[in-house]
C-alpha cells in the first residue's frame, strides 16, 4: 500500500527543554513517528524526519529561575539530555535541532515580517497583569491564585492543575506574582495578533469537510469543536526577555509568543539539514505529517495551518495523527510531581533493554484513549511475548539450524498443504502490516508482527522437527528452511518497531536487514547460506526488578504527600506557668523490647540522669528494638505514671510526626549528658 507523494516531511513535536523526557512523551509522539519513518525508509521513500528542542517560553525561564541558572544554561543542559535519550532509544531523526539557534531566529523573524508586511496581523492594546516590584509584565505561569472552579489556592494563570480547568489570569481569585509575591496590577501593553476568525471558514472547509473520516476521530473532533465555538484573534507576541525578539520598531522588550515561534522550528531545522529544504515544505508533491500529543492538536491543526495559509508559500499538513495521554500506575504523569519514568533513568536500571520499552509502549499505545503503564504489564509483555513468542521462535530456528546443518540453510523439498498455508500467510503479512502503518495504527501493526512470530512458533510446535529428525531428515530440511524464511521476514518487518533487536537478528542470520518489498518472500535466505551463532534476543525480567521500580514510585508519592502537607493549626494558648510545669530531660535508651500481643508498643528502659525507668511507647511500627538502643531521646519525666498492658510506664518520649504518621526522634544535635534539661 502506498500513496502518490514524491517525498515526505515528518515532524515530531518539539519537546520543551526544561526537563528530561519520559515514557509519556515517547509513547505519544516520538515512538510512533520513528516507526512510521523507519517504515517509509524501508520502502525506499524520500523522507526527512525533523525535530528539535523548543527552547523559548515561560517554562524555560521558570526552570532556570528554580535552578539558579540562566535560561541559556538551562536549555543547553536539557537539550543535550533530551537529545541523548532519543539517541539511546534509536529514535532516528534526520536532524535534532534547537530553537535558540541563529538559523531559527532568522527563520522565525522572516516569517513574522512576511505576515507583518502583508498586513496579516492586527495590533491591540490590552490590560495585562504587571508586577511593579519585579518591573515586568507577567506571563500566565508567573501568576498564581485561587481557582474559581475548585478552590485550589495554587492555580496558575492558564490552568488549574488540580481540576484541569483552563483559565485566564484574570479569572484567578487573589492573584499574586510568583516572581516577587506581590499583588499584580493591570497595565496597558500593545501586541500583535493573528486574526484566526478570518480563517474560520477556510479552516472549516479544509478540516471539517476535507478531512472527515481521514483524520483520527480525537483530532477531528477537537478541531471541529474549536471551530464550532468560533475562533478569536490570538496574540503572536508577548512581554518577555527570553525568546526571538519581535523584529519591528516599537516592540522593544517583546518576543514572539512560543506557540508562534516553535512550529517554525520545523522549517528552520529542515533548513539546517539540507539546502533543498524548500522541496520538503513548498512542493505540493510532498506529504507533511505532524506527530504530536493531544495537547498540541489545536496548535498543529488550526493555528499553524492558519500561519502557513497566511504566509502563502507553504504546504499544509496531510495528517496529524495525535495520540492521547499515557498514565503511570493509575495516575496522570506529572513532571512537577516527579511522577514519571524518565528515559535516561530507565536505561540506567534496564541497560540494553530500550527495545523492550519500545515494544511495551507501542503495544499499549494511547492511540484512541488514555492508557495506563504498569510495571507488572511491562514485565509480562517482555516475559510472555517478546521472550516467549518472538525470542523463542528465533532461538529455535537458529539453534536447530546450527545443530542439524552447521548453520547452512537447507533446501526445501516437496511442500505439504500446511507448508503452503504457512508460506501464504508469510507472503501476505507485509501488506497487512503496511496497511496498518499507512493508517497510523501502530498497535495493530505490531500485533500482526507478533502474529507472524506466533505462526512460526506454532509451525515448529506442530511439525516437531526435533522429533522428526530421527525418522525423516528430508522433511526436517523443508521445515527448517521455512522457519528461517519466516525469521528473515521478521527481521525486516520488526526493524521499525525494534531496531536494536533487528540488528541482533541480522547478525544471527548473517544478512543485512532487507527492504520492505523483500519481506514475505520464501527465498530471502538462499540455500547454503551460512547463518551466524545464536544469541538470546531477550532476557527474562525478574520480579525484583519491577518491584524496585514500583517502590521508587511509592517513595515519590510519599515525598509528594509530605511536600504538599499542611501543618495542623496551633492548639489553644497556654500560660508560661503551665508550660514551666513540664520537666523535659535528655535520656538514653538502655534496652528495648516489643510488648507481647501488641503491634505498636515497645517497652523501653531509659537512663534519665535521675534514674533508670520504664516507658511504654507506641513506636514499634517504625523502629526495631535493637536499632534504637543507645539512642538519646527527649523524655517528659514528670508525667504521672500509667499502667499500659500490665506495665507501669513512667514518662513519655517526645517524637516528631510526619503527615503519613511516620515518626522521628527528637534528639539533640550533639551528645548531651543524661538528665540535661530541654528548655
Amino acid at each position: 500500500m502506498a500513496d502518490n507523494f514524491k517525498r515526505y516531511t515528518v515532524t515530531a513535536a518539539l519537546p520543551y527543554a526544561n526537563g528530561p523526557v519520559h515514557i509519556g512523551h515517547l509513547a505519544g509522539v516520538y515512538l510512533p513517528a520513528d516507526i512510521y519513518v523507519r517504515y517509509l525508509r524501508s520502502q525506499n521513500r524520500d523522507v526527512k524526519f525533523i525535530c528539535g528542542s523548543d527552547e523559548h517560553g515561560v517554562p524555560i525561564t521558570i526552570r532556570a529561575k528554580k535552578e539558579g541558572i540562566t535560561p541559556q544554561q538551562a536549555v543547553d543542559k536539557y537539550h543535550e539530555l533530551i537529545k541523548k535519550s532519543f539517541e539511546d532509544f534509536n529514535v532516528s531523526f534526520d536532524i535534532y535541532d534547537r530553537t535558540s539557534s541563529k538559523i531559527h531566529h532568522e527563520t522565525a523573524s522572516d516569517f513574522f515580517l512576511k505576515l507583518y508586511n502583508d498586513g496579516k496581523f492586527i495590533e491591540q492594546t490590552t490590560q495585562q497583569y504587571y508586577d511593579e516590584k519585579a518591573q515586568q509584565f507577567l506571563a500566565d505561569r508567573y501568576i498564581v491564585g485561587t481557582c474559581p472552579k475548585c478552590g485550589n489556592e495554587n492555580a496558575y494563570g492558564d490552568q488549574c492543575e488540580s481540576c484541569g480547568t483552563s483559565l485566564n489570569a484574570t479569572d484567578l481569585i487573589n492573584p499574586k506574582s510568583t516572581l516577587s509575591g506581590a499583588v499584580p496590577v493591570m497595565r496597558e501593553t500593545k501586541h500583535w495578533y493573528l486574526p484566526l476568525n478570518e480563517y474560520e471558514q477556510w479552516l472549516r472547509e479544509w478540516i471539517v469537510e476535507g478531512h472527515k473520516g481521514d483524520w483520527k476521530p480525537n483530532v477531528y473532533g477537537q478541531c471541529k469543536s474549536w471551530i464550532d465555538q468560533g475562533l478569536q484573534p490570538r496574540a503572536v507576541t508577548r512581554d518577555l526577555d527570553w525568546g526571538v525578539p519581535v523584529p519591528v520598531k516599537g516592540a522593544e522588550g517583546k518576543v514572539l509568543y512560543v506557540w508562534f515561534d516553535a512550529p517554525i522550528g520545523y522549517i528552520s531545522a529542515t533548513k539546517a539539514l539540507t539546502p533543498d529544504w524548500e522541496k520538503y515544505w513548498k512542493d505540493s508533491e510532498t506529504k507533511l505529517v505532524h506527530f504530536i500529543g493531544k495537547d498540541n492538536i489545536v496548535f498543529h491543526c488550526i493555528i499553524f495551518p492558519a500561519m502557513l495559509k497566511a504566509h502563502g508559500d507553504y504546504i499544509l499538513p496531510d495528517n496529524v495523527p495525535a495520540n492521547e495521554f499515557l498514565n503511570l500506575e493509575g495516575d496522570k504523569i506529572s513532571t512537577s510531581r516527579n511522577w514519571a519514568v524518565w528515559l535516561h533513568e530507565y536505561l540506567q536500571d534496564f541497560p540494553g533493554k530500550g527495545d523492550v520499552l519500545r515494544y511495551m509502549l507501542c503495544a499499549n499505545a494511547p492511540e484512541t484513549k488514555d492508557n495506563d503503564f504498569t510495571w507488572k504489564d511491562f514485565q509480562a509483555r517482555n516475559n510472555n511475548e517478546l521472550l516467549a513468542i518472538l525470542g523463542n521462535f528465533i532461538n529455535r530456528a537458529v539453534v536447530l539450524t546450527q545443530k542439524y546443518y552447521n548453520g547452512a540453510v537447507p533446501a526445501r523439498g516437496e511442500l505439504t498443504d500446511y507448508d503452503k498455508e504457512v508460506l501464504g500467510v508469510l507472503e501476505g503479512m507485509p501488506l497487512v502490516i503496511s496497511t496498518y502503518l499507512e493508517r497510523y495504527r501502530f498497535r495493530d501493526a505490531l500485533s500482526e508482527l507478533m502474529n507472524l512470530a506466533r505462526l512460526g512458533n506454532k509451525y515448529l510446535a506442530d511439525t516437531e522437527p526435533w522429533k522428526l529428525i530421527k525418522t525423516d531428515e528430508e522433511r526436517v530440511k523443508t521445515i527448517m528452511n521455512i522457519a528461517l524464511q519466516i525469521s528473515a521476514s521478521l527481521n525486516i518487518l520488526m526493524e521499525p518497531f525494534l531496531p536494536a533487536s533487528a540488528q541482533k537478528l541480522s547478525s544471527m542470520l548473517n544478512k543485512p536487514v532487507g527492504k520492505w518489498a523483500e519481506a514475505g518472500s520464501a527465498d530471502l535466505l538462499a540455500v547454503g547460506h551460512t547463518i551466524g551463532a545464536p544469541e538470546l534476543m531477550f532476557e527474562k525480567i525478574e520480579d525484583a526488578a519491577v518491584e524496585a521500580q514500583v517502590q521508587k514510585l511509592l517513595d515519590t508519592k510519599k515525598a509528594n504527600e509530605m511536600a504538599n502537607a499542611v501543618a495542623e493549626p496551633a492548639k489553644e494558648n497556654i500560660t508560661f506557668d503551665e508550660f514551666s510545669k513540664m520537666d523535659i530531660r535528655i535520656g538514653t535508651i538502655l534496652a528495648a523490647e516489643k510488648v507481647a500481643k501488641t503491634k505498636k508498643l515497645l517497652k523501653l528502659t531509659i537512663d534519665t540522669g535521675i534514674d533508670q525507668r520504664t516507658v511504654v511507647s507506641g513506636i514499634a511500627e517504625f523502629f526495631n528494638p535493637e536499632e534504637i538502643v543507645g539512642q538519646q531521646v527527649s523524655i517528659l519525666v514528670n508525667l504521672a505514671p500509667r499502667e499500659i498492658k500490665g506495665i507501669m510506664s513512667q514518662g513519655m518520649i517526645l517524637m516528631a510526626e510526619n503527615p503519613d504518621g511516620s515518626l522521628a526522634f527528637m534528639q539533640p544535635s550533639k551528645p548531651i549528658m543524661n538528665g540535661g534539661g530541654v528548655r
